[in-house]
């Protein structure tokens, strides 16, 4: 019989403060360009940013988790940070990615600590939030590769799903239909994450999102010229 662990709901909930509330993953950008306008726009949105930042998220939040139970030398995260942005053109992605692995580390301090989540903090200074969930469940909550990488591949939809209800007024059941329909492909990158979680880390795979990245980058510049709901 297979398990989800407390700590993967935990980090999977909505209600989990990380800060990925503040976060649309560039739908409120595609909404004020008019690209995201109702359920079916926003299907093809989530689509598009599980295979995309999704996959790439998941590989990375995978390998963490790895190295966390295995037990690795400080200097691992700075390379396994530098290979995640290395893969993350966009500043913007950059800035939003570390953001809320700030938010995710300071709440997963208070109920999971670790060493290993100390030498990432102390190496990094600000890690990314894939890597930062790798390491929660990997050294302090028992979970494993594939847990992280479900996590990550599944908050890269639910968290822009639940921001198309704030930015279009969509009926929360459509929005949480679109993310439901994609179950079957989140579980298949998940597993994909976990098959390449014992990679060195410029071994592992990258998904280019460009589409994302100039969202994020004009969304970035919007947000200083005017009020936007949502910082990325």
């Amino acid at each position: 019989m297979s398990t989800v662990s407390l700590a993967t709901l935990a980090l999977a909930d909505s209600r989990f403060p990380g800060g990925g509330h503040a976060h649309s993953g560039g739908l409120e950008e595609a909404v004020h360009r008019g690209n995201v306008s109702g359920p079916e726009q926003l299907a093809e949105f989530l689509h598009g940013r599980l295979h995309g930042a999704g996959a790439q998220a998941a590989a990375f939040a995978a390998a963490a988790a790895h190295a966390a139970a295995r037990g690795v030398r400080p200097d691992h995260w700075s390379l396994l940070d530098a290979e995640l942005d290395a893969r993350t053109p966009s500043p913007a992605q950059r800035a939003a990615s570390r953001a809320q692995g700030r938010g995710t580390l300071r709440a997963g301090r208070a109920a999971w600590p670790s060493r290993a989540l100390d030498e990432l903090l102390a190496t990094t200074g600000s890690p990314h939030h894939p890597i930062v969930v790798g390491v929660l469940l990997g050294a302090g909550a028992s979970g494993s590769p594939a847990d992280a990488a479900s996590v990550v591949a599944y908050l890269s939809v639910s968290g822009p799903a639940s921001a198309a209800v704030r930015l279009l007024g969509l009926d929360p059941f459509a929005a949480n239909a679109a993310v439901t329909a994609l179950r079957a492909d989140t579980e298949r990158i998940a597993a994909e994450a976990a098959r390449t979680a014992g990679h060195r880390p410029e071994s592992l795979p990258g998904t280019s999102s460009p589409a994302l990245d100039l969202l994020a980058e004009q969304h970035q510049r919007h947000h200083r010229e005017e009020v936007r709901l949502f910082a990325s």
